[in-house]
């Protein structure tokens, strides 16, 4: 079962959707990751996020909650996992394999596949447990200026538990850089979790608030302030601060979005933006955990995006003094 989520406003009207339960679940914790952030680093991902946009590559970390995967690409059709689910939930007619509905996540099937065709969505970690998966590789982070970023999902919807990770990181002296999709209290997050942040990557994916709320589960208000507070704090001496958007074929990638971000961007003085080229293979992921594509059948068959296109998009920003 999902662990319950409680909502509550502050004076400010943000949404706290931090989710009440002891420890988050994490995903994975990837390590030799050279696409995170400066260096060589780890990424830890934690499971649960306050949007929902049609588009995420990481569709299993949008729940807080556990779940299950199904890889048909490395199932070895041993019949295994058929016999051991109490259920009777798995079966080839299923068409994501397993009935979820009947599932109760006891993953006697993970435990009895030979492949790793299946697999656990999501497992508790202490702080302490992921700091001995992590601490590991210091030596690689010291070499390469590299560190642990912190992605998901959304780090700050656990933000007593991310606060306690990054506390103790530090005390290690590493490298601390957090991903997010900047809806947060943002009083918590400087209160808690800001002073152990070296380098924030803040996704703007959509400026129009009813395009935003359409294709992400809810508008973009919180987002927007909050990125023009953290980044008025960089610029007064803060933690350094870089604004990503997505390329999403018809979506994110239009003229009017992007021009609009990047004037957003200038009247705020932002000097330096990262664009994220579109990968077209993570609607696999969706099938995976048993799951429609959101963006609709045809997604799963887009190529990657034409480079003159890409191009194209950069150049609205350069226009405006901004390096991509």
């Amino acid at each position: 079962m999902e662990c319950t989520e409680k909502a509550k406003l502050n004076t400010a009207g943000a949404v706290d959707t931090t989710p009440r339960h002891r420890n988050p679940l994490i995903l994975e914790i990837k390590g030799n990751s050279l696409d995170d952030g400066p260096g060589i680093r780890s990424v830890v991902f934690f499971k649960g996020c306050p949007l929902s946009c049609r588009w995420c590559h990481n569709p299993e970390s949008k729940s807080t909650g556990p779940g299950i995967s199904h890889d048909a690409a490395e199932c070895i059709d041993c019949g295994a996992c058929v016999k051991a689910c109490p259920e009777r939930a798995i079966s080839k007619k299923n068409r994501y394999f397993i009935d979820r509905d009947k599932c109760t996540l006891c993953y006697s099937c993970v435990a009895t596949c030979p492949s790793g065709a299946l697999s656990q969505v999501g497992n508790a970690m202490t702080v302490d447990d992921i700091i001995e998966v992590v601490s590991k590789d210091i030596p690689f982070y010291n070499t390469s200026g590299g560190g642990v970023t912190l992605s998901g999902g959304e780090p700050t919807m656990h933000m007593e538990f991310t606060a306690q990770l990054a506390r103790s990181l530090k005390e290690l002296n590493v490298h601390l850089l957090i991903e997010t999709c900047g809806l947060f209290v943002y009083e918590k997050y400087m209160d808690l979790l800001a002073p152990f942040i070296d380098m924030i990557y803040f996704d703007i994916k959509l400026f129009d608030p009813v395009e935003h709320k359409k294709h992400c589960g809810a508008d973009n208000t919180i987002i927007l302030e909050n990125f023009g507070r953290l980044h008025k704090d960089y610029q007064t001496g803060g933690t350094y601060i870089l604004p990503r958007t997505p390329l999403i074929p018809g979506i994110t990638d239009t003229r009017d979005n992007l021009t609009a971000i990047a004037d957003y961007l200038s009247s705020l003085g932002v000097t330096k933006a990262a664009l994220l080229e579109y990968n077209p293979l993570w609607g696999v992921k969706c099938e995976k955990i048993g799951e429609e594509n959101p963006l609709g059948p045809e997604a799963q068959g887009r190529k990657w995006m034409d480079r003159d296109h890409v191009e194209q998009c950069r150049s609205i920003f350069r226009e405006r003094g901004i390096e991509v």
